[in-house]
């Protein structure tokens, strides 16, 4: 977005970013009210529209405390046709709980997944089906006031930092962002994995975070392809000529500068954030595929997007192809792994009612 759009748009933006400071006002003063669960809650957010990592940054915490604890996520359900509570299932689908809980459903066999717009009643829902529940993590819930956490989580993008954005339409912030003061830890997520301590400085300050908060800073990690339709037998070739990577999230260009370094030319094909795929879709990238000129190609995709292939249509039109995705997990700089992983099991151990769970 330009300067000049941002200015004339910046009006717009002035209105926007007030109705959210009052609707925060109204929280803080208690006349809105904030449901605090007995049972430890760590929300995940951000202050901006678009991929900060929380996906990723869910999954992290669930390997960091499910071996102990018994866990479960609970999320809006982004682009789900259903309403309401649900409590998910292996037959559960991507229109049923939308693509990010059915990449916890389909990876994490020891958790609970569930969702709900309403996260208080989710909540409640979630402990009367499963009181042996000892921490609920909630994903995409900066905003969701209606629910105190008893930590909270705030993910701020390294390329662009909330520090250095503005409110909507002007910019992708959804709210001020002093509004960042209501979180316990702030992580900058997708830092280079070559990342100097001065670099680290400015950030701290351009930031200015508070007394109460811990800053930490994280990096993505990819892991080898692996193959949608035949894992474990199909490896991704050593040598790639061209790779068609298509996209239906937020940012990607983390993963196309990884990809790019693969291969000797990079095709991308870029659908909304969330994106639906329908089989017409499907058959133009079969087509597109097909005519690139080598036969030393692969098709690539993330491992989100994967959970919105899972419908046999789809599956039957892409099934011939050496389609691929990338595994992802996120790992700390230096000293934060240690001192965030310690951060969270203090708060989780100090507010444990019962035992843990063997």
């Amino acid at each position: 977005m330009t300067k000049l759009l941002q200015f004339i748009l910046y009006p717009l933006a002035l209105c926007y970013g007030l109705a959210m400071q009052i609707r925060n006002w109204l929280f803080d003063l208690h006349i809105l009210p904030s449901f605090k669960s007995e049972t430890p809650v760590i929300s995940i957010g951000n202050l901006t529209f678009g991929g900060t990592g929380k996906t990723p940054h869910i999954e992290y915490l669930v390997r960091l405390l499910s071996p102990a604890y018994s866990i479960a996520t609970l999320s809006r359900g982004y682009g789900r046709k259903s309403r309401g509570f649900i409590l998910a299932s292996m037959p559960s689908n991507v229109s049923e709980i939308g693509d990010e809980p059915l990449q916890y459903l389909n990876k994490f066999a020891n958790i609970n997944v569930a969702v709900d717009e309403r996260r208080k009643r989710g909540i409640q829902l979630l402990l009367e089906n499963h009181p042996e529940l000892k921490v609920i993590l909630l994903d995409d819930a900066f905003q969701h006031r209606y629910v105190k956490p008893g930590l909270s989580i705030l993910l701020t993008d390294y390329h662009r930092l909330y520090s250095e954005d503005f409110i909507l339409p002007s910019g992708t912030l959804r709210e001020f962002r002093r509004g960042a003061s209501r979180a316990n830890i702030i992580i900058i997520t997708k830092t280079p994995k070559i990342f100097s301590p001065i670099t680290r400085r400015r950030i701290v300050e351009d930031l200015r975070p508070g007394a109460h908060q811990k800053v930490f800073f994280s990096y993505i990690h990819y892991l080898d392809p692996v193959s949608v339709f035949n894992p474990g037998t199909l490896v991704f070739p050593a040598k790639t000529s061209i790779i068609l990577l298509f996209t239906g999230i937020a940012n990607d260009y983390p993963l196309r500068e990884h990809l790019a370094r693969m291969c000797r030319e990079l095709v991308v094909v870029k659908y909304a954030d969330h994106h639906l795929y329908t089989l017409s879709e499907i058959r133009e990238l079969t087509r597109k595929f097909n005519d690139l000129p080598t036969q030393k190609k692969v098709l690539v995709t993330t491992e989100k997007d994967v959970m919105r292939l899972k419908s046999p249509e789809l599956r039957t039109n892409l099934g011939n192809l050496p389609l691929f995705y990338v595994p992802m997990e996120i790992d700390f700089h230096g000293t934060d792994k240690e001192h965030f992983d310690n951060e969270i099991l203090a708060y989780v151990e100090k507010n444990q009612r019962d035992d843990r769970v063997s």
